[in-house]
């Protein structure tokens, strides 16, 4: 049992708070039952099998609840994970809780994120299923393209509103903030190992790619855009683009946008905070194409 927090594993460990230590590592933290239960079912489908790779699990005993904990333990140390016991006062030192639910485990960060063939696999018409009701019609696929967000917690909540619309995949524009950040990954509830997302600073390109595999690019702009729901502007195959908190979205991308929607502000705000904008885009857009799914 390790009992010093000097001892050099625990070091590195809390160094994941940081983006540069969690690249030289190649590893990311998770912590968290609920977290930790959402990798371990990812893990278990032909889409996570491989992508999914826990390396370490910190435990304590002492602060274990009840019978998940264990079960969960035992579930990563299956999967491949080397099972590490530490003192209590240890593990809250790893901890970003207030309150440690006895887990802290470490995962492959790389393996997580899809490769450009990867992406162009995921997107392409071929791979998108017939629906029942139009047997001989693709149904509909959501994108999702992130401008240059800073703050982790609207991208982990968008994550996780993500993946509640099965949204085909999450496009991040650099520079962004980074999704393997601990409030990131808290923010996603899980949803981080469930969601298909690839980080890019060739926009050009990738949004070529949606263009040739059938996708509208729909930008979300309170000052261009028809109210969401007077438009049809989110029917069929779209990548939706959402700007950045302070400046919206960037010039760039104007020249390549196909079309506009925006939401209306009635009251005194000036704006909306860019996770509820998403939210409401994202199952605006599940409603009008509800019928094809």
């Amino acid at each position: 049992m390790i009992t010093s927090t000097k001892n050099s594993r625990i070091i590195d460990v809390r160094k994941l708070s940081q983006r540069k230590h969690r690249v030289r590592q190649n590893r990311f933290m998770v912590e968290g039952l609920q977290l930790l239960g959402m990798a371990v079912q990812a893990m278990a489908t032909p889409a996570g099998r491989n992508k999914i790779i826990p390396f370490e699990v910190f435990y304590s005993e002492a602060l274990f609840t009840g019978p998940t904990a264990p079960r969960i333990l035992n579930q990563l140390i299956e999967a491949g994970a080397e099972a590490i016991p530490v003192d209590t006062r240890v593990l809250n030192t790893i901890s970003d809780r207030d309150t440690s639910q006895g887990l802290v485990a470490t995962f492959a960060l790389q393996e997580l994120e899809f490769s450009p063939t990867q992406f162009q696999k995921t997107i392409s018409p071929t791979s998108i299923p017939p629906s029942p009701q139009r047997p001989n019609s693709p149904t509909p696929k959501l994108i999702l393209i992130l401008d240059k967000l800073q703050d982790p917690g609207n991208l982990g909540t968008l994550i996780r509103t993500a993946d509640s619309v099965a949204v085909t995949a999450v496009v991040l524009l650099e520079p962004c903030v980074d999704p393997f950040d601990p409030k990131t990954v808290r923010s996603t509830m899980g949803s981080i190992f469930t969601v298909p997302f690839i980080r890019t600073t060739h926009i050009e390109a990738t949004l070529k790619q949606l263009s040739q595999a059938g996708y509208r690019t729909i930008g979300a702009d309170a000052g261009q855009g028809t109210t969401v729901w007077q438009s049809r502007e989110l029917a069929g195959p779209v990548a939706l683009i959402l700007g950045n908190e302070a400046r919206g979205l960037s010039p760039e991308l104007h020249s390549s946008v196909d079309g506009y929607v925006s939401l209306p502000l009635l009251g005194q705000a000036e704006s909306l905070n860019v996770a509820v904008a998403g939210g409401v885009l994202m199952y605006e857009w599940l409603r009008v194409n509800e019928q094809n799914r």
